[in-house]
């Protein structure tokens, strides 16, 4: 089986299987055909995200949510003409198909299938007690913790890594030797580490007072370093560019389910009962792509979360966006978390 076949469904198919084969094949997009291959239609990454922001449920069939009008290219065009579409459509997939519209392929764009190298620079935090996690937090820093066997900052670290970038700065605070002594100046993987020290914790978001504010020019990542996501940074940052904004945070559905019939009345007349309904919110993700502007609006010595700097820029009128994310997400704050991360790892990154 060519690879792009493994990217084919049927209209049937659940949103959260689609996503599932869209995580899993890495060409970007889920092919949507019939019985006889006839193309439908196309699922992207942006098109689940869409989906999100509507608080659709993941067990919608597909069909629902697919682009039904793609863009494709019939078998036999020249190189030039494909990329041509490419370029006027801004595609970076495009279905080949035959005369009665059955996919007979796929035409990705050459670089999506190569390492970009990304200049942008990813500054991951990793200054936090990890008092939750005591005792094994006692003499370890949490991003040193070791999942499968490898340290928790090293798993992102070389989830960047692979998606093209080399420029990382690290936030320290608890332990801060343990951390340099272990990832040095990131010779070892072929990248530049720098080191931002908190002499005081000045937040989630006063670090960034710390960088070397002349040496940010590009949109910068903020992480927390205790988070484990095989989230595509590529399409984030793909993101932040098409969206004019100061910021773009990452966000996770969180469902809460109220475990009672809710009543909705008017005086004392019942006008509805609702049997353990189920509210949906976005909850931060701990992911952030910045502006340079407001990296360097942030001045040494500042103390303050992330939260309440976007807020801030939000009340200036800055446009702040959100990025919702479907891929696995675990924040190893519990010790439930971390355990559930021991079980989790071998399943989620290669090598």
């Amino acid at each position: 089986m060519q690879q792009w076949e493994s990217v084919l469904v049927s209209p049937e198919t659940s949103l959260e299987d689609a996503v599932a084969t869209l995580d899993r094949e890495g060409l970007r997009i889920v092919l949507v055909v019939d019985n006889d291959r006839r193309l439908l239609g196309t699922l992207t990454d942006g098109d689940v995200r869409r989906s999100l922001l509507k608080h659709q449920p993941l067990d919608i069939q597909v069909h629902h949510v697919m682009c039904a009008s793609p863009q494709t290219v019939e078998r036999g065009w020249s190189k030039e003409r494909i990329l041509a579409v490419m370029e006027k459509h801004q595609l970076l997939q495009l279905p080949v198909v035959d005369a009665s519209h059955r996919v007979v392929g796929l035409e990705t764009l050459h670089g999506i299938l190569h390492k970009k190298q990304h200049d942008n620079p990813v500054f991951l935090m990793a200054g936090g007690f990890g008092s939750r996690l005591r005792p094994l937090t006692q003499h370890c820093p949490k991003p040193l913790l070791k999942v499968g066997d490898k340290p928790i900052l090293e798993l992102i670290l070389e989830s960047f890594i692979s998606a093209g970038f080399h420029r990382f700065f690290v936030s320290t605070h608890y332990m801060p030797e343990m951390i340099r002594d272990y990832f040095g100046d990131g010779s070892r993987w072929g990248v530049s580490i720098r080191y931002v020290h908190e002499e005081e914790p000045l937040g989630t978001g006063g670090a960034l007072g710390l960088l070397p504010h002349d040496e940010i020019s590009l949109p910068t990542f903020m992480m927390n370093g205790d988070l484990l996501t095989t989230l595509n940074f590529q399409n984030l940052l793909e993101f932040h560019q098409e969206n004019a904004g100061v910021a773009t945070m990452c966000v996770r559905e969180y469902e809460q389910c109220i475990p009672y019939g809710v009543i909705q009345s008017e005086g004392h007349r019942i006008l509805s009962m609702i049997e353990k309904p189920v509210h949906r919110f976005f909850i931060n993700a701990g992911i952030y792509l910045l502006s340079p502007e407001l990296v360097k609006s942030v001045k040494p010595g500042t103390r303050i979360d992330m939260p309440t700097l976007l807020e801030q820029q939000i009340g200036k009128g800055k446009e702040v966006n959100m990025f919702p994310v479907h891929e696995y997400w675990l924040d190893i704050g519990r010790m439930e978390d971390f355990q559930r991360a021991q079980s989790d790892i071998s399943g989620l990154f290669n090598g």
